[in-house]
């Protein structure tokens, strides 16, 4: 059933519940998603979006409900990945010859994914639909976070459709920012910023500096995910300006793995130092191989600095830490300070190792590291202390 937003705009989407997880199973999420579709209907009707694949035929029968399929005249994909433009082939059974508005890079994927020879109608930046009373402006954002990105604005309405930008995994019944939890939405969207968008953080800052600067008014953002930004909606916009640019809070985050405890008597012993200098510094302790990787990873996003922890393990680190690692390379978080810490037996190569890796992913390595052998007695861990006191020194 549709959600109305204005008198023009209607929400069409689906409201999913159940996922746990997407991206395949990269990226966790505890609270669900959305996948929102808009209808406008003007002089003219437009369909922006679609859903999710396993969604497709609930989508377009519910569609069925609010509109004669028929009098769709345009539909709009900002983005093309399944969960956006899933149920397309469902949709274009019914209404084969209405025209699909993308990007070119759209239309190349669109073709890609579905091997349809569509309506398709390529787009760019300035470039205007006309619906009668209102109009929609598109505005190519590239690489926020695929090569087919647009967002669209609507005039009259004052509405801007950002696809994935400014968006959550986050379900709820309630569809505006205004009626749900805010911390809980605020959470949600910052763990999206920095385990999807946070390695296109300079092109984020710089289409959003585009889009401030041609002043449009704005009542709405209207994402494709989670809710939409109806009270005040220039607050995540202010948002994504911080976390784009290089982001911290005074937080230092230590993420350790362990196999007889010995890694996280030391992690708890390095905290107690850094405590000592900064007892100001909110420090956070997590254990890799328990937590969610993901809840993990945008906790560092807010830290000025961390710790990565592990014994070593067949001459390396362990499988948890190694799959932190390699996604701290690939989110490009920056001006962020590290070490390394952990136990060992006989060869102790895991400590190096890390801080190599650490390296590579272009964070500032501060020091060695430190690692202890066998079981830290309470003099091993005296001097994880120190170290942890010496790290906070040199934040």
């Amino acid at each position: 059933m549709g959600k109305r937003i204005t008198d023009k705009v209607t929400w069409v989407g689906k409201v999913d519940w159940e996922l746990t997880t997407f991206h395949g199973e990269e990226l966790s999420t505890h609270r669900g998603s959305s996948y929102n579709s808009y209808l406008i209907r003007d002089k003219k009707t437009v369909l922006i979006d679609t859903c999710w694949l396993p969604y497709d035929k609930e989508f377009v029968s519910n569609l069925k409900k609010e509109i004669d399929l028929s009098k769709i005249d345009y539909i709009v994909m900002n983005h093309n990945e399944i969960d956006h433009s899933g149920a397309l082939v469902e949709l274009m059974r019914e209404i084969p010859d209405t025209p699909i508005y993308c990007t070119a890079k759209g239309e190349s994927i669109i073709r890609g994914h579905y091997h349809k020879d569509w309506n398709f109608v390529n787009v760019k930046t300035g470039d205007t639909l006309s619906l009668g009373d209102t109009s929609l402006t598109f505005i190519e954002a590239t690489m926020l976070h695929w090569p087919d990105t647009m967002f669209t604005y609507m005039s009259g309405e004052n509405i801007l459709f950002s696809n994935d930008g400014f968006g959550q995994h986050y379900a709820s019944e309630s569809l505006f920012n205004d009626e749900c939890d805010t911390a809980e939405v605020y959470y949600e969207a910052e763990k999206y910023y920095c385990n999807i968008l946070n390695p296109f953080s300079p092109m984020a800052i710089k289409k959003i500096k585009e889009i401030l600067a041609l002043n449009l008014p704005l009542d709405m953002i209207c994402p494709s995910h989670g809710i939409v930004w109806r009270e005040n909606p220039a607050q995540i916009v202010e948002k994504y300006l911080q976390w784009a640019d290089a982001y911290q809070e005074n937080q230092v985050t230590l993420v350790y793995d362990t196999m007889w405890q010995s890694t996280r008597l030391m992690a708890q012993a390095i905290a107690e130092g850094i405590r000592k200098v900064s007892p100001d510094t909110t420090i956070k302790l997590l254990h890799a191989g328990k937590e969610d990787k993901n809840d993990i990873l945008t906790e560092i996003f807010k830290s000025k600095a961390f710790l990565i922890g592990s014994p070593t393990i067949n001459n390396g680190f362990s499988f948890a830490i190694a799959g932190l690692l390699e996604m701290i390379k690939g989110l490009k978080f920056k001006k962020k300070k590290a070490s390394a810490f952990g136990s060992y037996g006989w060869s102790g190569d895991a400590v190096k190792q890390i801080n190599e890796h650490l390296q590579k992913a272009g964070i500032e390595v501060v020091n060695e590291g430190i690692r202890k052998l066998w079981v830290p007695d309470e003099n091993m861990l005296a001097e994880c202390v120190t170290f942890g006191e010496e790290f906070a020194k040199a934040l």
